[in-house]
């Protein structure tokens, strides 16, 4: 049978500036001696000689992008990191460029071996630990930053919450050196919530969790007063107790917006005098835990950033810290990775349970846990989520998978730990923040403008051409990864350095920004896929 070319329909992505040396000499990536596909590394012209597999592009190549490097018989599977991330739609000459015009979804049969692939973390003797500048709090937790949060109970505290917030200023601020600001905590659900238990437990859970959080040194929870689901019903629930770090304001009682605006603002002062009396001491660096978020991802967000993220967490887990992945529509298709490093059969079985459940949710729904990315996902050279899954997974390193949380349960096991949330960003965020991160790592390709309160996100570009367009808005470079000029080694190695200065208080770009006070978005559930 003849194979069939076919000239794809060309992208709209701006070619790629000042590649490396190293990239210019071989430009593409050859990521497994299995793989019959190869990445470019920069935007590469047709008619191509690729010395490295002795074959030449039929087409242009955006950089991030794939080609073949053999024919391809419809059906067969196609590999990348030796893993299946779909099948050739159709026969696909050699040196075609391979993306979703040409790759079929399609059904894998998983192993999950449960927990037969499980090696215990040799971890560093305490002596021999990396250790950081945090604010250790009365109960022994390990904060990074200090703030006082104002949380709105439900929308109708809104904009009361932003009033209290708004009064403190750089300059008022200026008084209270040791604290990081004032973070309000608004959202748009709660104020006659009569859904489901399970969307209630969600809601309720989001809150405490920030109530609790290490990285506040008070809170401020602010109701109007009539709510279905108001401050008592909160601290009940959640087993919440008023105290001189936990204050109460319901507007209703207080006499309305001006009177709740004046007495939540002397409750925010009162506050801040407490917690402008911390200081940063030595600790060790077990008391990191670090959200793991991707966004904008692209063809080499799952070959430079992500998996030098990963060795990053393979060094904190080593020292005795946390790594929390999480957006499980997004690792749909690759969970048997992780599966099989389960620290017991019931983990990885826990894990499957909630993939299955979002299949479910997600049923006759044109959604990504179906196959399909995001159009700048596409763009970047993700072809389907199966493609994203595989990167997306990678910024876990290779540690034991320890523990299965749900969203924004409290995190309590340390080293690599799942937990279930939706794939959109800032809700991912917001449920790994309420079970206890204190640092978020995100990775882009596409560029990616997030913040968050009260952990701070550090931004990881995949590609130095993004990196230096946004470098106001990135944090740190892996493009050389890509360029050729450094190893996922050395660049885990300076990932984990910046973790630490970070985590000891110097600012990320967001912060110095103002980025992250928009971005506290409970998950509501059976309204968000």
């Amino acid at each position: 049978m003849e194979t069939k070319t076919v000239e794809p329909k060309p992208l709209n992505i701006p070619v790629a500036s000042a590649p490396g040396a190293a990239a210019l000499r071989n430009p593409f990536i050859r990521l497994d001696p299995n793989d019959n596909i190869v990445v470019a590394r920069v935007d590469v012209p047709a008619g191509t000689f690729v010395h490295s597999v002795g074959v030449t592009t039929l087409h242009r190549v955006p950089a991030g992008h794939k080609i073949a490097v053999r024919g391809l018989k419809k059906g067969e599977p196609i590999l990348k990191h030796n893993t299946t991330i779909g099948f050739a739609g159709e026969n696909i000459e050699a040196g075609s460029w391979v993306h979703s015009h040409n790759i079929e979804f399609g059904n894998l049969v998983k192993d999950y071996r449960h927990g037969l692939d499980y090696r215990p973390t040799e971890f560093l003797p305490f002596e021999q630990r990396a250790r950081f500048q945090g604010i250790v709090r009365s109960d022994g937790s390990v904060a990074t930053r200090n703030y006082v949060g104002v949380i709105a109970v439900s929308q109708r505290a809104a904009a009361v919450v932003r009033k209290i917030c708004a009064a403190f200023g750089a300059d008022k601020m200026q008084q209270y050196p040791q604290v990081d600001g004032v973070a309000p905590y608004t959202y748009t659900l709660g104020a006659d919530e009569r859904s489901a238990e399970e969307a209630i437990g969600v809601l309720q859970r989001t809150l405490a969790g920030y109530a609790r959080h290490v990285n506040h040194a008070g809170v401020l929870l602010v109701a109007y007063g009539e709510e279905h689901l108001g401050i008592e019903s909160l601290l009940q629930n959640e087993a919440l107790t008023p105290s001189e770090t936990l204050r109460t304001l319901v507007i209703r009682d207080a006499g309305g917006i001006s009177a709740a605006v004046a007495q939540g603002v002397q409750a925010v002062e009162n506050l801040l005098a407490t917690a402008n009396q911390v200081r940063r001491e030595s600790v060790s660096a077990e008391h990191i835990v670090v959200a793991l978020q991707c966004g904008g991802s692209d063809g080499f967000s799952g070959l430079s950033a992500n998996p030098a993220l990963g060795r990053a967490m393979e060094l904190l887990i080593r020292n005795g810290g946390t790594a929390v992945l999480s957006e499980t529509s997004e690792i749909f298709g690759v969970e048997q990775t992780l599966t099989a490093r389960a620290r017991t059969p019931d983990i990885g079985r826990k894990l499957v349970r909630r993939i299955e459940w979002w299949l479910d949710y997600n049923r006759g729904r044109d959604t990504q846990i179906n196959g399909q990315v995001s159009p700048g996902n596409n763009a970047g050279g993700l072809a389907n989520v199966l493609e994203k899954s595989l990167g997306g997974v990678k910024k876990g390193g290779n540690a034991p998978l320890m523990q299965v949380y749900e969203y924004a349960e409290p995190i309590k096991e340390h080293g690599l730990v799942f937990m279930d949330t939706p794939g959109y960003d800032p809700v991912a965020a917001t449920g790994q923040i309420a079970g206890g991160a204190n640092l978020v790592c995100f990775t882009t390709g596409r560029g990616s403008c997030f913040g968050s309160l009260p952990a701070p996100t550090i931004k990881l570009a995949s590609n130095t051409p993004m990196f230096v367009r946004m470098e106001a808005d990135m944090d740190i470079n892996c493009g050389p990864v890509i360029d050729g000029e450094m190893d996922i080694e050395e660049m885990g190695q300076q990932i984990f350095a910046r973790i630490l200065s970070h985590a000891s208080g110097v600012a990320t770009k967001s912060e110095s920004l103002g980025v992250g006070s928009n971005e506290f978005v409970p998950w509501p559930v059976g309204v968000m896929r």
